[in-house]
């Protein structure tokens, strides 16, 4: 793991000739009617390190990388920062993993973001129907094209990317390079989205241990399980969050065995002296993983109180615990 100056860490991604920081701030917070409060925050987080940011197609319906790209474009350090975009995302009409979609969304994101190319590109979600070759020769064409530097998948199997990159070594093609399934020390007892892929739990015990051995990069997404370890979300209190994205989370997160694993956060948080949110990130960043957690951070010290977590070390005994593998207490 490289560390340069101050509390972040960075990784490498193949194709990818930047250091990336191991914390990835997300964008679905930026507004084009909050401009001010936007550059802020992109300001904070890049202060702080944070050089990694990562948006999508479908992103307040492109909202979010025009301000992303304007942000770019009036600091004029597009290539300090490395940018993951995201596209085929389904509409409420279709799926959308096909050759024409990914061209087309990947030009928006290229206008909208004010560049002649995405550091790091993945497909938001796969669609299993359709054959792995031209997705991969697509990405291949665009990748040729110098209009993107490496490529992967967002909730994409882990076997679905070994398939894709079966095809690309027998064709002497470039392979997926990344992967962004979900990972959190909560597990997802119902998909807030449907075609998601998680590698949290029991279940993703062999996913997981295919991203151990191979080393692939990891994005993972919403690692602080949308809000759950905020402290916000009780057993009692459930019934009081009526807003969408709370919503999410109680259906989502929101079950007893979760709460088994906050209540242990909890405690060792208060032993450890850190936040519920630290404890939750650094079982994540301690995993033996090439993992990059995707944040969502509202503010600049929500930023740095994450970036304290590259920091902690949690024992095995400590892990096991946390995710119930396990119930005596270290």
């Amino acid at each position: 793991m490289h560390k340069l100056p101050g509390n972040m860490r960075y990784g490498e991604v193949p194709g990818v000739n930047k250091p990336i920081s191991r914390l990835v701030q997300g964008t679905v917070m930026l507004s084009s009617r909050e401009m001010e409060r936007s550059f802020a925050l992109l300001d904070a987080v890049f202060a702080l390190g944070g050089n990694t940011f990562d948006a999508a197609h479908v992103y307040g319906h492109g909202d979010c990388e025009r301000v992303l790209g304007q942000w770019l474009q009036a600091r004029g350090i597009r290539e300090e920062v490395v940018i993951i975009t995201k596209g085929a995302h389904p509409n409420e009409d279709r799926k959308r993993v096909t050759p024409f979609d990914i061209t087309s969304d990947l030009f928006d994101s290229l206008a909208r973001l004010r560049t002649d190319y995405i550091d790091i590109y993945l497909l938001h979600r796969d669609d299993p129907t359709v054959p792995v070759g031209p997705i991969v020769e697509t990405l291949n064409e665009h990748l040729q094209g110098g209009r993107i530097r490496a490529f992967g998948g967002s909730n994409w199997t882990h076997e679905r990317i070994q398939e894709a990159n079966r095809y690309a070594a027998a064709h002497g093609l470039r392979p997926f390079v990344a992967s962004s399934p979900h990972f959190s020390l909560a597990v997802q007892v119902q998909e807030p989205w449907p075609d998601c892929v998680s590698i949290s739990g029991p279940q993703g015990e062999e996913a997981r241990a295919w991203y151990a051995q191979e080393q692939m990069p990891l994005f993972p997404w919403s690692s602080l399980a949308g809000g759950f370890f905020s402290g916000r979300f009780t057993r009692e209190n459930l019934s009081s969050f009526t807003s969408g994205l709370d919503r999410l989370c109680v259906r989502s997160y929101c079950y007893e065995e979760n709460f088994r694993r906050l209540d242990r956060a909890r405690l060792l948080a208060r032993q450890k002296g850190l936040t519920i949110p630290q404890v939750a990130l650094a079982y994540v960043l301690n995993q033996p993983l090439n993992v990059f957690p995707l944040v969502g951070c509202n503010s600049g010290e929500e930023f740095r109180e994450n970036c304290e977590a590259l920091a902690v070390h949690l024992t095995a005994e400590e892990m096991a615990w946390l995710d119930l593998r396990s119930d005596e207490q270290p």
